[in-house]
Parts: C-alpha cells; sequence; structure tokens
C-alpha cells in the first residue's frame, strides 16, 4: 500500500476524504442519500461492512490504488444514476440479501410491509403446511420472505420474464432450495394448486403507460415489463384477481401492491368481481401500498 498524501491520486488515498468527494459528486448528479452510497460503494470495494468503514475512515486508514480506482468508476457509473444495487449485485429485503442486477425489478423498502401482510395471513392459515404463491416473483423477494419467514409453508413462485427468472433462481437456491420457482406466465400459474392456497401475493407492474417515473434509476433500469400496466396500470391486476379466484380456496387472501392513488379502483375491482373485504393499506411513508380481500 502506497504513504503518499497527494489527495488527487487513487495511490493510497486518505480514506474518509475519498469517500467525503465522491459523495459531493454523487450530490452534485442529484443522487438521493449521496452519503450513504458513497459509503455503501467504498465499503462494497474493499469488501467490508458499513461499521467497518465507519472505523477504517476515523483511524484515518488509506483505500489501495486498485481498490481506489475500481472505486472511481462506481461512483462516476452511480453518478450516471445507474442502481446502487446494480453495482454492488444485491438488494437488502427484510432479513434477506438478494441479488439484482440488469433485467430484474430491484426491491424496494416499502414492499416490505406488503410481504408483512402477506405473512401475517399465512401465519394465521390453518393447516400444517399452508400453501402461499407468488405471482411475478422479479427477484423472488415476496416469495423468499414468505419461505424463510413461514417455513412450514410450501411456498410456489411464478415468473415469465427470462432475465428475472434467472436472479430469481439465484436467490431461491441461497435462501430457500425448498421453495417452487417455476417459469410460467401468472396466468396460467398452477392450475394444480387451484382452491387449495392459503395465500396469493403480487407486486405487479402497476404504473400507467403515460406515467413515466421521474427516478432515472427506474425509468431507464427497471424492466419495463415490471412497470407499465395499461392505460390505468390495472391490466395485470385484473387477471390476478381471476387467477387468485382460482387458486384461493374459501377464506383465502389476495395481497396486491400498487401505487398510491390506485387503493380506491382497486378496491372496486375486486368487489365488481365478488371478493370480500377488499381493504388499502398505508406503508410506513402513510401512502396507500397495499390491497389485500378474502376469497368468498
Amino acid at each position: 500500500m502506497s504513504t503518499s498524501r497527494t489527495s488527487d491520486a487513487p495511490t493510497g488515498s486518505d480514506l474518509a476524504p475519498l469517500v467525503r468527494r465522491a459523495a459531493e459528486r454523487l450530490a452534485a448528479s442529484g443522487v438521493p442519500s449521496a452519503d450513504v452510497d458513497a459509503e455503501l460503494l467504498a465499503a462494497h470495494v474493499l469488501g467490508i461492512g458499513r461499521g467497518e468503514l465507519a472505523a477504517a475512515m476515523m483511524r484515518g486508514d488509506r483505500m489501495p490504488e486498485t481498490a481506489a480506482t475500481r472505486f472511481a468508476e462506481l461512483v462516476e457509473r452511480r453518478a450516471a444514476r445507474e442502481p446502487l444495487q446494480h453495482l454492488t449485485g444485491t438488494a437488502p429485503f427484510r432479513h434477506l440479501e438478494l441479488r439484482v442486477g440488469p433485467g430484474v425489478f430491484v426491491p424496494r423498502p416499502e414492499t416490505e410491509m406488503v410481504a408483512q401482510l402477506a405473512i401475517d395471513a399465512l401465519r394465521a392459515a390453518p393447516g400444517p403446511e399452508p400453501v402461499a404463491v407468488d405471482l411475478g416473483t422479479g427477484s423472488g423477494a415476496l416469495a423468499l420472505s414468505l419461505a424463510t419467514e413461514v417455513p412450514h409453508a410450501q411456498v410456489h413462485a411464478a415468473e415469465n420474464s427470462v432475465d428475472a427468472f434467472l436472479w430469481a433462481k439465484e436467490n431461491f437456491a441461497l435462501h430457500a432450495p425448498h421453495a417452487r420457482l417455476a417459469f410460467i406466465d401468472l396466468a396460467d400459474a398452477f392450475p394444480e394448486l387451484d382452491g387449495t392456497v392459503s395465500v396469493v401475493v403480487s407486486n405487479p407492474p402497476y404504473v400507467p403507460d403515460d406515467a413515466i417515473p421521474r427516478d432515472p434509476e427506474v425509468r431507464f433500469w427497471d424492466p419495463p415489463a415490471a412497470l407499465y400496466g395499461g392505460p390505468d396500470g390495472l391490466d395485470v391486476v385484473r387477471v390476478l384477481s381471476h387467477v387468485a379466484l382460482r387458486l384461493l380456496h374459501p377464506g383465502g387472501t389476495l395481497v396486491i401492491e400498487h401505487g398510491e392513488w390506485q387503493g380506491p379502483g382497486i378496491r372496486d375491482l375486486l368487489t365488481a368481481d365478488g371478493w370480500r373485504g377488499a381493504a388499502t393499506h398505508r406503508d410506513l411513508t402513510a401512502r396507500d401500498r397495499a390491497t389485500t380481500a378474502l376469497r368468498p
């Protein structure tokens, strides 16, 4: 490791100023939580945790030349608004660390409450091995939360995007090899389970076709098939309603994530299809985030 004190050279650069300048670069590019992202990228390059990074910065440690070069490259990519999770290759979700990258929807913190709704319903389901289905699993975030937090349940997940399926396959192997992942369109998923499922959960594409997301990380990097749901954003929700009626046993629970303005429309849609007790739930930011309903 070099002992050079040259602040603008990567060789042996002081860690704390390097991270500080990275945060300034990200902030100037409009990156939210620039300080956090700079620290997470530095920790990723060094192969340490964020807490270890903070200690290293306080000690006045230096970053080796090769790591500093890699760090500078990742900072520039993040400044161009490539998602942080694509750069580190992982996304935290509840207690899981999921592998993600191009071609799969990056799970968001707000979806964790959607998982909780499904987990609560599955834990309350009668029988020694209740069955749950995640339709359009993407990275596997919802299905794997169910499979690991309700280990006595049978969990099945459907995905029809090749890229997303490959990421999900890796995550299932890492976290819940006992759960079932199938490459199938959600409209045709699991006919052999008809009438036996206790919980159906989904985070479908629900962005209206003409509502372009503001964040570049979403607009340019999340797969369009995971975002856009038709003119009103509810095309896939309509399909989900009928598929879940087929899969669930009477009294089974449907959990659907959606946009903050879509609760009334989804409740009306589900009620018209015969569902009981349609109710919308808020996330931790007090925004409507999910609607649940019971199979009649």
